[in-house]
């Protein structure tokens, strides 16, 4: 019977030179219990099966696996890769008529089977090798991709004992790589089981996530950091994934670190007594990052950090944000590094914060009416209804999301901004003075300062729209518990003006609501304790979300709650931190079904128009018709992000997710802030579009 060994491996785990599989030729000679899978085969044989990772880039012609016999010190190749660097698959040594010999150099050119495509790197593939007397055959990630009849030696070999004793040893020269879950079975043809039954996992970070950082003309991250009057927190969310792109539940945890991006090595303390260069932020207070690592909760760890080392004290060298397991063994596609950092300081203001203005009353008595305009009544509630005439569908040139290296980056048009500029009760002012270096690091804008103030000061709102989500989300608790609405609408027509983005003012102008209503849920579900079981939360949010979402026939799946569990990183039950970050995702996506075109659209389901609360892995695989083959180009499918919460511009807001001419997924956010210039149906809008022909799914 043929085996494996792991020396050392962790997990299934080996790297390349630990990797040794003893192979028993009397299998593939009608030794084994299995048969041939495709006829041409003899009536035994074997398999080895195994998934491959290269980290680094090969040297030409390199050997994967060597094969050797016992007593000889030959090493000929089985495995390789070829000048293109695609597989290779050669005769096996004491079977076949055509194996390699040592005076059969260079072997790239003795008998073999060769891929098509070329092996990916830092990329899993599965490779399976079917072996008989006659025949060989290659598999990768399941399919066949070669096969070739050969001929057999004689049964009766001159040295018996020798020449049945086969091993396979992974090169530890040229290549740089690692295998998991290495099999040699007896069993011909279950090649694709073993694919699809243990696949690997990979670490990496979602982007589209990423929060409170700045991208330079350069590409380079800045982020801003040093002192704690100055420093920021900035947000980043790695995956755990495995081979198919699937989220990953495993008791895994994940540090991270601060590190030099042109080598790798960790950034010190500049001395004993200064802090740790990279800071977590831990249920309000700051740790060292690498003392606080952080669990894998259904797939995904998001991180809170900010950092006290500036480039400038380290000769203005670039950082990364550095993303490992715990496990002592460190192997690269369980490590994950940010895009290169440079941390700064922002200087103080020039002059001090002006005083507060007061409102007129006649700007009072226009704020009241863009106060109705957006669907708020006199109570203060949102009309739903009112706002139904907001929203309307962009030509993909004009979408407002716009993918840069996996990052979602917000655009706006000039008639965008002309709309936006348009907005009665405000007065255009020089936005030139919001240059980020002018803005106090260290003042206080809590809001909670709001008892003898009617309006905001200009240096305050130039702040709301430099800071980030966390530093947002902390203001507006703050304010909007002291003011009026009224109030919030000023405020939200000057984020507006001065950050040229509208979708801000949705978000402000939300969060009065938004949180009352979330306090008020909170009280009913945990009933003055700290933390619910998750079994008694359900109901209640099922029954939240259907009430301001307008939806009488469609409510929340079990797919839909197990997306928001993941949102809410909890597990069987959950506190109000958890339940704040599944509140401030769900209220604005619910908020925007209240819409009447995107209501209709909700409650659709013969085709379903828009998709459950699914994630953009989920939504990707939606468009594929097999794990590497898209569907028809123009094929889409409508969700809302699941990285996107309040107060970030984007929440709750649809995007399309569509297989593009080019033959590759892309995502764009629809745009809901235009008035009823475009009469029609959301689904006709939609259709109007030339890159959007079909939904990807017309049923459940």
């Amino acid at each position: 019977m043929a085996a494996a060994t792991e020396p050392g491996g962790m997990d299934g785990y080996l790297g390349l030179r630990d990797v040794r599989v003893d192979l028993d030729l009397g299998v593939a000679r009608g030794g084994g219990e299995g048969g041939s899978s495709g006829g041409g085969g003899g009536g035994g044989g074997f398999t080895v099966c195994f998934w491959l990772y290269l980290s680094g880039s090969p040297g030409p012609s390199s050997v994967i696996f060597h094969q050797i016999t016992a007593g000889s010190d030959n090493k000929l190749p089985f495995l390789a890769l070829s000048e293109g660097n695609k597989l290779l698959l050669f005769p096996l040594l004491g079977l076949h008529k055509e194996a390699p010999g040592a005076s059969s150099y260079p072997w790239t050119d003795t008998a073999n089977i060769s891929a098509v495509n070329e092996c990916p790197l830092e990329k899993w593939v599965h490779i399976g090798c079917e072996v008989t007397e006659n025949v060989m055959r290659l598999h990768i990630d399941g399919d066949l991709v070669a096969e070739a009849n050969l001929c057999s030696l004689p049964s009766e070999p001159a040295n018996q004992d020798d020449a049945y004793q086969i091993c396979l040893v992974g090169n530890s020269d040229k290549v740089e790589g690692y295998v998991y879950n290495i099999q040699v079975l007896s069993m011909l043809g279950t090649i694709h089981e073993q694919y699809t039954e243990n696949p690997p996992s990979k670490l990496s970070i979602d982007y589209s996530c990423c929060d409170g950082i700045e991208v330079g003309d350069d590409g380079i991250w800045c982020i801003v950091g040093g002192k704690a009057s100055c420093r920021r927190n900035f947000i980043m969310e790695v995956v755990l994934t495995n081979a198919f792109g699937e989220p990953v539940n495993k008791d895994t945890q994940i540090v991270a670190s601060l590190v030099y991006a042109d080598n790798g090595a960790v950034v010190e303390k500049s001395r004993d007594d200064a802090e740790p260069p990279l800071l977590i932020a831990f249920e309000g207070l700051e740790y060292p990052a690498k003392s606080r690592p952080l669990p894998i909760l259904r797939g995904r760890a998001l991180f809170k950090l900010k950092i006290s080392q500036l480039s400038s004290k380290c000769d203005n060298k670039l950082f990364r944000i550095y993303f490992s397991t715990l496990n002592a063994q460190k192997y690269p596609f369980l490590e994950a590094s940010s895009k290169p950092v440079r941390c700064i300081s922002r200087g103080r203001p020039n002059r001090p914060m002006g005083p507060r203005k007061r409102t007129s009353s006649a700007a009072v008595g226009e704020i009241q009416s863009t106060n109705n305009r957006q669907g708020f009544g006199h109570d203060g509630k949102v009309n739903a209804c009112s706002q139904s005439h907001d929203l309307v569908c962009l030509h993909p040139s004009k979408f407002l999301k716009v993918e840069v290296d996996g990052i979602e980056t917000h655009e706006m048009s000039e008639q965008d901004r002309k709309m936006v500029l348009e907005t009665p009760s405000v007065t255009r002012t020089d936005s030139t003075a919001s240059d980020s270096d002018s803005i106090d690091g260290g003042s206080s804008w809590s809001g909670s300062d709001r008892d003898e103030v009617e309006t905001f000061s200009d240096a305050m709102v130039f702040r709301y729209c430099l800071e980030g989500t966390c530093e947002r989300s902390t203001f507006l608790k703050g304010a909007a518990s002291s003011i009026n609405v009224d109030d919030l609408i000023a405020l939200a027509n000057q984020v507006s003006l001065y950050s040229g983005c509208s979708h801000h003012r949705n978000q402000i102008i939300i969060s009065k609501q938004l949180l009352e209503e979330g306090a008020d849920t909170w009280s009913i579900i945990s009933k003055n304790k700290e933390r619910a079981l998750w079994s008694s939360v359900v109901p209640a949010i099922v029954a939240k979300f259907m009430d301001i979402s307008r939806s009488a026939n469609r409510g929340l799946s079990e797919q839909d709650l197990e997306v928001l569990r993941g949102i809410a990183g909890c597990g069987d039950d959950l506190g109000r931190d958890e339940f704040d970050r599944l509140w401030y995702w769900l209220y604005p996506v619910a908020a925007s079904l209240s819409k009447d075109k995107i209501n209709n659209l909700w409650d659709r389901t013969e085709p379903v128009w828009i998709e459950g609360l699914i994630t953009k892995e989920e939504a990707e695989n939606a468009l594929r018709s097999s794990k590497e083959l898209l569907r028809k180009p123009g094929t889409f499918i409508l969700r809302f992000p699941t990285t996107r919460s309040w107060p970030h511009p984007d929440a709750g807001s649809l995007v399309v997710t569509y297989v593009g001419s080019d033959n590759s997924i892309h995502h764009r956010l629809l745009s809901l802030d235009f008035s009823a210039a475009r009469a029609g149906t959301l689904q006709d809008l939609l259709l109007q579009e030339p890159e959007l022909l079909q939904l990807g799914r017309q049923a459940h």
